[in-house]
């Protein structure tokens, strides 16, 4: 099995730099466009989860956007052969204390990278950040 083919690893980081665009957007369907369609997609955010496609879109549907000046730190894209990768970043918005991480596993499917399996969390509150050392 080849890791990070050059070729695969563009593909992946161009499928999740739309995903970025549309979550700093605010594009519900966009987003979700970039899930498998499937009951079996998982998303488990920082104070919620969903189960399948359809809890998602219900739940993206009442969200509000984010906050503005969304910042992207140490992103790493790692792939697997031509059809399987992990995406890893953390995050931070323009004026804030919030941190976060995101996890999220890429396949490719007929109809091209989808998330298969997504994860969102922050740190806990007070602890310091191991890649800075400030507090939370």
């Amino acid at each position: 099995m080849e890791i990070d083919r050059t070729d695969v690893v563009a593909e992946v980081a161009a499928a999740f730099a739309g995903y970025e665009q549309a979550l700093v957007d605010g594009d519900a369907d966009l987003i979700c466009g970039y899930f498998w369609d499937s009951d079996r997609t998982v998303r488990f955010g920082i104070d919620d989860h969903q189960y399948g496609l359809g809890a998602q879109r219900a739940w993206r549907a009442v969200q509000p956007p984010l906050p503005p000046g969304r910042r992207l730190v140490d992103t790493v894209i790692t792939t697997f052969g031509a059809d399987l990768a992990v995406v890893t970043t953390r995050f931070t918005y323009a004026g804030t204390a919030a941190r976060g991480r995101q996890t999220q596993t890429w396949v490719r499917l007929p109809a091209g990278w989808r998330i298969v399996t997504a994860h969102v969390s922050e740190p806990a509150a007070g602890r310091p950040d191991p890649a800075d050392g400030t507090a939370r």
